[in-house]
């Protein structure tokens, strides 16, 4: 199985650069291929990106050396009934009446206090202004931790997803990933025992004292879903907004019709996390062989699952190459759930726990920052700049508007 040759490698600065062109040629020429520089499978059309998370032969057990050593054994990690009580046992918090009576104002407090430092100043770079900081701020809180913490956490949070999208195993990187590991739970285990002595309302206190058919998390496991939270939630949020803000502004007719019609905004988001995903790679690994995008690939093999490709398959989405917040593919009372038509927060089992958390979040943002800036417009001469293979997201987005007087 060979790959085309003009399609560039994964790890390559043209792929690097823009890896859209390079996915339309996977899709064409090589719809599985092996990659030698990590020792994988890579796969990129939609059904076969789609069938690899929903068939059960596809196992997450490539977690166990992709995010373990970073975070300890998380649920992601976990199959069968280990997987379902343990997803009970933390899902209540991130859906309905608890999402939205207990979680909503801590969203709506962390993207007004963000925001009312630059509505005056008349310009702002989204992305290290806002996008980096607001999903962090807001699960710290949720978390009932200190929030002169904000700071420590964004530096932990750097750090481990950079520890997650290290595909080219740069030590320096591994290294400050795996000392995060140590600093988080030395900070984190002590404040766990005490939540469990002395519960209060906030979310850590509902994952330490959580039962369902008579286990409870241990404090291992409250500390690695942390870690996950820390670094799952706030990746998909943080360049999902600033992504969705560059659409509209690239796109100035959609961003009016968003604004007059705020009912747009979770339509916007879902056609961000299809046309430009913040993950754009999800790895899984087959219990048997298995036949896939015309090829075998072998049992217990690494399979790169290429989100940011499958979203843009012309085969299931119409003229997938153009940002379109009516796009009739994609519909809102399903873009949040494992039904979702995109795959940005994969499906089946392991479907994204916390996306109605990132919708809330976006959604709420959204409207705070159309009213702080009613023209926004991008600065003029700014170019728009994308980096990360793993993940992928803006370096900064320079923004000027009007400054308001409210």
């Amino acid at each position: 199985m060979t790959v085309a040759p003009e399609v560039p490698d994964i790890l390559s600065q043209e792929f690097l650069a823009d890896p859209y062109p390079a996915y339309r040629l996977m899709r064409e020429h090589a719809p599985l291929f092996w990659h030698e520089a990590t020792q994988s499978y890579v796969v990129s059309r939609y059904e076969d990106v789609r069938r690899a998370f929903k068939d059960p032969v596809f196992t997450t057990r490539n977690y166990d050396w992709q995010l373990e050593p970073v975070h300890g054994r998380t649920i992601l990690q976990m199959d069968g009934r280990e997987h379902a009580v343990r997803r009970a046992l933390v899902a209540p918090a991130f859906r309905g009446t608890e999402l939205r009576e207990r979680f909503l104002p801590v969203i709506e407090r962390n993207s007004r206090e963000l925001v009312d430092a630059f509505r005056h100043a008349g310009e702002v770079d989204l992305v290290s202004q806002f996008a980096t900081r607001f999903p962090i701020n807001v699960i710290v809180d949720m978390l009932g931790l200190d929030r002169s913490d904000h700071d420590r956490f964004h530096r932990w949070y750097t750090s481990i997803i950079a520890f997650l999208g290290n595909l080219s195993q740069d030590p320096e990187v591994a290294e400050e990933g795996l000392r995060t590991r140590e600093e988080l739970a030395a900070h984190l285990l002590p404040v766990i025992r005490e939540r469990r002595e002395n519960p209060g309302e906030d979310l850590l206190s509902t994952l330490c004292t959580a039962e369902v058919e008579g286990t409870r998390m241990s404090d291992e496991d409250v500390k690695a879903f942390c870690s996950l939270l820390l670094a799952a939630g706030g990746e998909t949020t943080d360049k999902a907004v600033a992504s969705m803000f560059a659409n509209l502004v690239s796109h100035p007719e959609q961003l009016a019709r968003v604004r007059e019609d705020r009912s747009l905004v979770p339509r916007a988001f879902a056609e961000t996390l299809r046309h430009t995903p913040p993950v754009q790679m999800i790895m899984r690994q087959p219990r048997h062989d298995v036949e896939l995008g015309g090829g075998t690939v072998p049992a217990g093999a690494t399979l790169i699952c290429l989100i940011g490709s499958a979203n843009r398959d012309g085969d299931h989405f119409t003229d997938p190459d153009t940002f379109d917040v009516l796009r009739p593919e994609l519909r809102e009372s399903t873009s949040f759930t494992a039904a979702a038509e995109h795959l940005a927060f994969a499906l089946g089992r392991h479907f994204c726990v916390g996306a109605l958390l990132a919708e809330a979040e976006v959604r709420v943002a959204t409207d705070h920052l159309l009213d702080a800036m009613p023209d926004v417009r991008l600065a003029e001469g700014a170019t728009l700049e994308e980096a990360g293979a793993f993940t992928r997201g803006l370096r900064e987005l320079p923004l000027r508007f009007t400054p308001t007087t409210g």
